[in-house]
């Protein structure tokens, strides 16, 4: 009984961690306040996220083949100080005007710290819970997507209010929160003892020597499952680095004509507004890899992704049509909750499709695709909001749509087998 109170324990602070890393997502929150405050373009400040989102793949891969070495515990805490200094930087890059120390600090140094952080986690839930791999795994990495509510409702209104709208002031203060809280978690985590599976004798851990990466990341399986994996990311990215942006738009051209947008009360309501969608999508992004997570262990991994995927293009195909604030509120709710189902699902399809000695590094090096998929996402939408901005939301996600698709050709090619044989 304790063994079991034991690994609830380490998933519960595996939660909290996540928690604590998924405040990146809440990055919309300040693209408009930065943007306008510095007088940066929307591209120039959507590159912040997007280097710390590639970071953090680059990094997570780099952090699945030291986790064997160093343990979730050290690789953890390691991510969590590195996080932690890329808003401290990220303070001193704004006091100064600095666009390359913001890109240097936050965007490397802290997406590195994210990336080392983000796997230990689930590397370490998954190898305490064989007989729960969908819903553990999937209520971890649920804790990521749970982080944009912690920043955009509670960490960022308080210290902007603290600090009288004094950005640089607001950032140290969320430095320097995270770096506690993420101490505090990692502080707990750690692999099961050699031998054993979670103490659960009826679902031992298969046993086998690891397979080199390399080997692994060029076979068809692989490739296939990233690309789509990728298709996912760009998604929910597209949303995740501008939902507030581009809600306010749709409610600035629903608002009577003559209406000032440069009132402090117009302002404040398109700022709530905002903040609110983050939140509301941020909970269906960490519900969704909790619900999408517990699913796939009943109807499969790759149907799992098939729905995902079904379900997202026929969204982004209304979207293109779509002006009403309300309803495009709604649709990107259910945007981040496929979003997240991805997330949700991806541990244990890599865990069965290459095995559970291989899971620490595959899944690290599958994360790439995060990487990549954080770039291309936020940066389709910051060059036509740039660009066309007054159709900006309809190339976005005409776009989207067509990447979509292409995911969902390639999941139909994709044939699931129970471990390529590597």
């Amino acid at each position: 009984m304790m063994q079991k109170n034991n690994r609830w324990r380490i998933a519960i602070m595996g939660t909290l961690m996540q928690l604590c890393l998924g405040t990146v997502y809440a990055w919309s929150y300040f693209q408009n306040p930065i943007s306008e405050t510095y007088r940066w373009s929307n591209s120039q400040v959507a590159w912040v996220f997007s280097i710390a989102i590639f970071m953090l793949g680059i990094a997570a891969a780099f952090g699945g083949t030291l986790m064997p070495k160093y343990g979730p515990r050290k690789l953890a805490t390691t991510g969590g100080i590195l996080y932690s200094l890329g808003y401290l930087i990220a303070a001193f890059a704004l006091q100064q005007h600095n666009l390359v120390l913001l890109y240097l600090g936050f965007g490397i140094i802290g997406g590195i710290g994210l990336g080392l952080a983000y796997v230990t986690p689930v590397a370490a839930v998954s190898k305490w819970f064989p007989d729960k791999q969908g819903l553990v795994t999937g209520m971890v990495v649920m804790g990521f997507g749970l982080g944009a509510v912690l920043m955009s409702k509670v960490l960022a209104p308080v210290f902007i209010k603290v600090t009288h709208n004094n950005m640089p002031a607001v950032f140290i203060y969320i430095g320097v929160t995270l770096l506690v809280l993420t101490a505090f978690a990692a502080s707990f985590l750690k692999m099961p003892p050699a031998g054993k599976a979670a103490n659960d004798p009826l679902h031992p851990e298969p046993t086998g020597d690891s397979t080199p990466l390399l080997q692994i990341v060029f076979t068809r399986k692989f490739v296939l499952l990233w690309t789509i994996f990728t298709c996912i990311v760009v998604a929910g990215m597209v949303f995740i680095s501008f939902q507030s942006p581009l809600l306010q738009d749709l409610l600035k051209l629903n608002m009577p004509a003559g209406t000032d947008f440069t009132s402090d009360e117009t302002q404040h309501y398109l700022t709530a507004a905002g903040a609110t969608l983050i939140a509301l999508s941020s909970i269906c992004n960490g519900l969704g890899r909790l619900l999408w997570g517990a699913l796939s262990d009943k109807i499969g991994r790759l149907q799992a992704f098939r729905i995902i995927l079904i379900l997202l293009a026929v969204i982004f195909g209304i979207l293109i049509f779509l002006k009403h604030p309300v309803l495009f509120s709604i649709l990107v709710c259910v945007v981040l909750l496929c979003y997240g189902g991805g997330f949700g699902v991806l541990p244990s399809f890599v865990k069965e499709v290459f095995g559970t000695h291989n899971m620490a590094t595959v899944y690290g090096a599958m994360l790439t695709a995060w990487g990549v998929g954080g770039i291309i996402g936020p940066q389709i939408v910051a060059f036509t909001k740039d660009n066309y901005p007054e159709k900006a939301g309809i190339y976005s996600f005409g776009i989207g749509l067509a990447l979509l698709l292409i995911g969902l050709l390639l999941s139909l090619i994709f044939k699931k087998e129970e471990k390529t044989a590597v």
